[in-house]
């Protein structure tokens, strides 16, 4: 197995994954693996008809990105590391999306000989943004051969892009929401998402699925996994935005003593708890310990009010939160 790190970059189609593999490999550093999309000659037939083009354009792609990674991501990683801008995995996924029938089972044969012959990376990064977010990113760049692309279908990808690493166990896996971040034109942002990544590679990923900040049709966005508090902060930044609710420092600070206050009530509630049964067992640990199992979710529900309004507080003053807490710990 090498010693050297290999980074596999996933995201729906404008995600930015191109971009963030050229930072990683100056960054790191490491040789870049581009995929190749112009040399398919059915693309451009494919956008404009998915039906009738589906499987030319899946089996192409499929053959083209076996021979790029059958060789190249071996002979690559005993010279050093390597990030490339594409899993060979994703494939699998494109086909769930535009094949069906005999189509899709022979594709899946030939799939599964193939891709037992290419290496897993050390580390999957999947870049994730909303629909509106990618259409934006797919006019930008203006490829004649995405400019049929529907919105409908940029929307079933993001979609199944999130299924599927929702259930991604294949290699360690960290999730990078990008509606709010600039890691091309923004220096902070850049530095920012390295640093995760470095982390990352340390720490083996993130793995479940964090954020899902890209609900659409109105829904509010919503959490699934672990997280981290910049993660936290982002999470109200999109709910806030999406839901309308008022920005405001010193609202937000007077919600949150409003909120302490609930927690100190629910203590108060605890310590009262305790010493009805202290009387009633005789030993004051274990009656602790029972008052406090009986409040564990009330508790838990007021903390986290607290902790919602306390991160609101932070965004309306433009603190990282994470930051500022390693900074204070550190002195003390």
């Amino acid at each position: 197995m090498s010693t050297h790190p290999y980074i596999a970059i996933e995201g729906a189609i404008g995600v930015g994954k191109s971009s963030l593999a050229r930072i990683l490999g100056e960054a790191l550093p490491a040789e870049v693996l581009l995929e190749v999309f112009e040399e398919n000659p059915f693309l451009s037939d494919f956008y404009a008809d998915r039906a009738r083009y589906a499987f030319q354009t899946q089996i192409f792609f499929l053959l083209s990105r076996y021979r790029q990674q059958h060789k190249v991501i071996a002979e690559t990683l005993r010279r050093g590391g390597l990030v490339s801008d594409y899993l060979f995995a994703k494939d699998w996924l494109f086909a769930h999306l535009n094949l069906a029938g005999d189509e899709l089972a022979m594709y899946e044969r030939v799939h599964a000989i193939l891709g037992e012959q290419i290496p897993a990376p050390g580390l999957v990064i999947y870049l994730q943004a909303s629909t509106d977010t990618l259409m934006q990113r797919i006019a930008m760049r203006d490829r004649p051969y995405e400019r049929q692309m529907s919105r409908e279908y940029i929307n079933d990808l993001r979609l199944a892009y999130d299924a599927f690493f929702a259930d991604y166990t294949t290699a360690p896996a960290l999730t990078l929401p990008t509606d709010e971040i600039d890691f091309v034109r923004n220096p902070a942002d850049r530095a920012s998402v390295i640093a995760r990544i470095r982390d990352a590679l340390a720490g083996g990923g993130d793995q479940p699925l964090l954020l899902a900040l890209n609900a659409e049709d109105g829904a509010a966005p919503s959490l699934h996994g672990s997280y981290r508090l910049p993660e936290f902060q982002q999470f109200h930044r999109a709910l806030d935005r999406r839901q309308g609710f008022l920005n405001d420092l010193y609202l937000n600070f007077i919600l949150l003593t409003e909120e302490v206050g609930a927690i100190g009530r629910a203590l108060a509630d605890i310590w009262r708890r305790q010493d009805t049964l202290l009387a009633q067992l005789g030993n004051r640990q274990e009656a602790r310990e029972r008052a406090l199992a009986e409040a564990t979710a009330s508790l838990g529900a007021e903390l986290a009010d607290a902790l919602a309004c306390l991160l609101k507080v932070a965004n309306d003053a433009g603190i990282d939160l994470e930051s500022a807490y390693v900074r204070k710990m550190g002195e003390n």
